[in-house]
């Protein structure tokens, strides 16, 4: 009998079906386990900062709790919501919101547009262009805000300087802060100016996934660049447009920072001296810190989310239908 014969088998190997069977167990953990593993530490996050305080807020929204007089902290229901209803100032600084949105948006997204469009072509020194639009981005808001507060300023502001070029305003200079359309075009020039270079770089980057030959062919067919940009490259740049839509919606309405930097009295949260340009996020900071009615303004909160949400769908809705999907 030769020694191989007598040597015993090793005690340490794995039948062949276990190890196979550890195989597959071992990449159904790797494939199906791990990718949760790896994103869980957001969503427990996103749970923690993020969902609890909505929640709670919903809560606190049907409770009648003022800072105040926190004896009669009790349950309210739905009050706070029929409040909205009738009370002027909600309806005053949704008036604001929705005109300072609109003098915001749309220009900013249609002249990003222009400027991603003229950025896409052949250009010298194309690198300092593109990191030239996103300056303004890159400054501070408050530092921003307070430039252009003093550029808007009624004496020797350089607004009225410009006005007083085209003979307006030569007797009486503008009171920017005074009225509602000039203190409007004011904040939504602050605004424009700070977002129109991050959304012309966001369209900048998808136009460079067009193939140019598809340029080329529009070119032979006879469309103008004017053509070209309208019915190529926004439909073929769709889902970006639509980001940026549902983006400058969420960020437009809730505007705050601007407005409370534009105003005289920053600390008062008013808005102007009669409200004019006083936006929801402004409203809901007065009634929640310096009213201290917290549940009121927890409702004046969630009645912004839910208008956030249906504008925000709407706008969606109608880019995908210009854009040319049905």
């Amino acid at each position: 009998m030769s020694l191989t014969q007598l040597r015993p088998p090793p005690q340490h190997a794995a039948p062949p079906a276990q190890h196979s069977k550890f195989k597959i167990w071992l990449y159904r953990f790797d494939t199906k386990t791990i990718p949760y593993i790896f994103i869980a530490p957001f969503f427990v996050l996103f749970a923690i900062f993020g969902l609890f305080p909505i929640v709670y807020n919903a809560v606190v929204s049907l409770r009648t709790w003022r800072l105040d007089e926190p004896d009669k902290d009790g349950w309210a229901g739905f009050a706070n919501y029929t409040k909205l209803l009738t009370d002027s100032d909600f309806w005053n600084a949704l008036g604001n919101t929705f005109g300072i949105f609109i003098l915001s948006t749309v220009p900013q997204l249609l002249i990003a547009l222009m400027i991603a469009n003229l950025l896409n072509r052949k250009l010298r020194a194309q690198t300092w262009w593109r990191i030239g639009i996103l300056l303004p981005y890159l400054t501070p808001v408050v530092a921003s805000t307070l430039v252009f507060a003093v550029f808007f300023s009624r004496d020797n502001g350089m607004a009225n300087w410009f006005l007083s070029l085209v003979g307006y305003g030569q007797e009486q200079p503008l009171d920017w802060r005074a009225e509602k359309w000039s203190s409007w075009i004011a904040i939504a020039t602050m605004v424009n100016w700070k977002w129109i270079g991050y959304n012309a770089l966001l369209y900048l980057s998808a136009m460079q996934a067009i193939p140019k030959d598809v340029y080329e062919a529009a070119a032979v067919d006879g469309a103008g660049p004017w053509r070209q940009l309208w019915r190529i490259t926004v439909p073929m740049i769709q889902p970006v447009v639509v980001f940026t839509v549902i983006l400058s919606t969420i960020g437009g309405l809730q505007l705050f920072n601007e407005p409370m930097m534009f105003d005289e009295n920053p600390q008062s949260a008013s808005g102007g001296s009669a409200h004019q340009f006083q936006t929801i996020a402004q409203l809901i900071y007065k009634v929640g810190w310096k009213d201290l009615d917290l549940g009121y303004a927890a409702a004046m909160s969630w009645a912004l989310f839910l208008i956030i949400l249906i504008v925000a769908g709407i706008n969606a809705s109608l880019t995908k239908r210009i854009g040319g999907d049905r």
